[in-house]
């Protein structure tokens, strides 16, 4: 039995010599770190290739503007316009933004008409071709609160919002009034 068992103590050693010499007795460890360096690696990779990839464009729904009228005044052409500290020479409609609402300038008698938002689009349609000389541009100014209080101030804003708003919508220019 002690033969046997020297016998299988040295086919044991032998083995684990020739492991040894091989090379492989280190190799399981720095194995087992290159493959789990690997893994890291490649789901580090994954996620930021998923991460960083485009999404699918959503499908827009295609904008089809409802005819304003507006469609035959060219766009507006800035060298036309007169200068700043002239404003008086002004031939485009004009707007004045009000705390109790958005006031359209005839220009033909200097009258103010109050007008809502919703029927900006239909005055701006009414006006005849030649009132548009610089092109789809209006100008738009502000007029001093009668009672300078913040509520007056905030619905000065407000009204400026929703001409600028509107004015956007029709695909009209703007240019601010000193």
């Amino acid at each position: 039995m002690r033969q046997a068992w020297r016998l299988q103590t040295r086919r044991v050693m032998w083995a684990k010599a020739a492991w040894a010499k091989s090379g492989w007795a280190t190799r399981p460890k720095i194995v087992t770190i290159m493959i789990g360096t690997i893994m890291i690696v490649t789901i580090m990779l994954l996620g930021a290739m998923v991460g960083c990839s485009k999404s699918k464009p959503t499908p827009t729904v295609t904008e089809t503007r409802q005819p304003t009228g507006l469609e035959s005044i060219p766009m507006a052409n800035p060298a036309k316009y007169p200068r700043l500290s002239n404003m008086s020479e002004w031939k485009n409609p004009y707007f004045v933004v009000r705390d109790d609402g958005i006031g359209i300038v005839d220009l033909s008698n200097h009258e103010i008409h109050i007008l809502k938002v919703e029927e900006i689009p239909a005055e701006l349609a009414a006006l005849p071709f030649d009132a548009w000389p610089y092109g789809r541009v209006v100008l738009v100014a502000e007029a001093a609160p009668s009672n300078p209080t913040a509520q007056a101030k905030a619905e000065v804003r407000k009204n400026r919002a929703l001409l600028l708003g509107t004015l956007k919508e029709l695909d009209v220019q703007f240019r601010e009034a000193p």
